[in-house]
């Protein structure tokens, strides 16, 4: 895949195409409701430094949980936000956030903050800056993802720990564009750190045993994921 390819990829993605939307949307609420400058300024600073945590905290503590499938109301979300990403991590309908789980929690991480400093203007300016880091990190999860080899060492690097995240060890490498806060809590590794590959990295601890007690995932999925990939036999994961 080139570079291009990747682009026009992304950008026909409904979800993209849904945030770019929104965006407009916010920067309009905006202008027709501004803040002032310096509410504005320390909303759009504020979404930026702490969405890097936002992120490394919902990976780690809710997309790598072991209550959601759990719950029969909650395990078809679990699925769709996260299983099947592992389960398959190259495949295009699960490589984006589903809509319905990241729109309400930009509402509540970055609309809302956005609010309570700079009132209806700044809950737009934070909204517009929540949507457009989702997009930049959607942009290099696809890089990562796609068939596409970066030029770039820093970004070739990038792809590697998080490639290692999905292939090696779940239990790391929780960054996208950023891992500070991987370093910072000691989740950080490459391969070499690690010599021996995680046995739940396709399924998340979603065993056949864990699944005779909680089968909801189970039966969504046609049974659990075992092996990589590209080694099972088509649509029958055990």
């Amino acid at each position: 895949m080139t570079f291009r390819e990747l682009v026009v990829a992304y950008f026909q993605h409904y979800t993209i195409i849904a945030y770019l939307a929104l965006t407009a949307l916010s920067i309009g609420v905006f202008v027709w409701h501004p803040a002032a400058a310096l509410p504005t300024v320390a909303t759009v600073a504020l979404i930026l430094f702490a969405y890097p945590l936002i992120w490394y905290v919902l990976h780690r503590w809710v997309l790598h949980c072991h209550w959601m499938f759990k719950v029969p109301l909650l395990a078809s979300t679990w699925k769709r936000i996260h299983y099947d990403h592992h389960v398959d991590p190259n495949h295009l309908e699960v490589l984006f956030g589903a809509l319905y789980t990241t729109l309400p929690t930009l509402l509540v991480v970055a609309a809302l903050p956005g609010y309570l400093i700079g009132g209806i203007g700044g809950a737009a300016a934070g909204f517009a800056t929540g949507l457009l880091c989702t997009c930049f990190y959607e942009f290099f999860h696809c890089i990562q993802h796609l068939a596409y080899k970066p030029r770039i060492k820093w970004l070739a690097t990038m792809k590697v720990r998080h490639v290692e995240h999905h292939f090696h060890d779940e239990d790391g490498n929780f960054g996208i564009t950023n891992f500070l806060w991987d370093r910072l809590f000691g989740t950080l590794y490459s391969r070499a750190d690690r010599p021996a590959k995680s046995p739940t990295v396709f399924n998340l601890g979603y065993t056949e045993e864990v699944a005779r007690r909680y089968p909801w995932v189970a039966r969504l999925s046609g049974g659990v994921a075992v092996g990589h990939p590209r080694r099972r036999t088509p649509n029958k994961q055990v």
